[in-house]
């Protein structure tokens, strides 16, 4: 679905991705995982062109994506992001028929999309439809984002941490709500984090980042077994370290 050719960029002096190879599979959620500065969201950004890249290329169902004009791109290719963007001064089902208005669908033809895509993000469209975003949580906010990338029936879905600025609660349910979505709806997708935690929930294929090139992209299981460098050892083990000494201090101790 989604070839990624020796991508390569900088910014002056500076090599942010250096030359990045990797594809997605129709149906797959891959991760890039890596700390800030690793090339995560650059990459993310050069795959529907908000960023040229200084070389290599990007291939969407074999077609190089700089030879499709960007517009034309950007409806194939659905984005999410952290801080959501919902346009203040419209309502819930404004923001997300915003690109099949762009695309000039019928009146009858967007509702029926707006209020479909709400159910499918577990949002009732009677209750939600008309409401401002102010109105919702962060959670529902996110999941308002979500239905607005998939508005135009995208092929690919790219996602640029999320869920990072929601409480560990409402991030764990919209993860587990994001994975059944993906299957459901058999999407090529590209999640960026930094949270190791939320890699290995999600993803099929992790591809860790260090430094804007590749480390390992594995599956979860083997990253974790059969760490390629030591960097991907020392990136894996400090959070899993972390929980087994929460667990270890949770466990009820014998009583004298």
């Amino acid at each position: 679905m989604l070839r990624l050719i020796a991508l390569r960029k900088r910014f002056g002096d500076t090599t942010v991705v250096d030359r990045l190879s990797l594809a997605v599979a129709r149906g797959e959620r891959l991760v890039l995982l890596g700390g800030s500065g690793s090339g995560k969201t650059t990459t993310l950004k050069m795959v529907n062109r908000l960023i040229e890249p200084d070389g290599g290329r990007v291939e969407l169902e074999g077609v190089d994506v700089a030879a499709l004009p960007a517009h034309v791109l950007r409806r194939r290719i659905g984005y999410c992001f952290q801080r959501v963007g919902l346009f203040p001064h419209m309502t819930v089902g404004e923001n997300v028929g915003i690109t099949p208005r762009l695309l000039g669908w019928p009146a009858a033809r967007m509702a029926a999309r707006i209020d479909e895509l709400l159910d499918l993000v577990e949002l009732e469209p009677a209750r939600f439809r008309d409401r401002p975003p102010a109105s919702l949580s962060g959670g529902q906010q996110q999941r308002v984002g979500v239905a607005r990338a998939l508005a135009a029936s995208p092929s690919v879905l790219l996602l640029d941490e999320p869920f990072g600025a929601l409480d560990p609660l409402t991030r764990a349910r919209l993860q587990r709500s994001f994975v059944a979505l993906a299957r459901r709806l058999d999407l090529a997708a590209i999640f960026v984090t930094h949270d190791i935690l939320e890699a290995l929930a999600i993803a099929d294929r992790i591809a860790v980042l260090n430094g804007g090139r590749l480390e390992q992209l594995d599956t979860p299981a083997v990253l974790l077994a059969q760490p390629a460098t030591e960097y991907v050892r020392t990136l894996l083990a400090t959070p899993l370290r972390g929980l087994a000494e929460l667990e270890a201090a949770l466990r009820p101790h014998p009583v004298a």
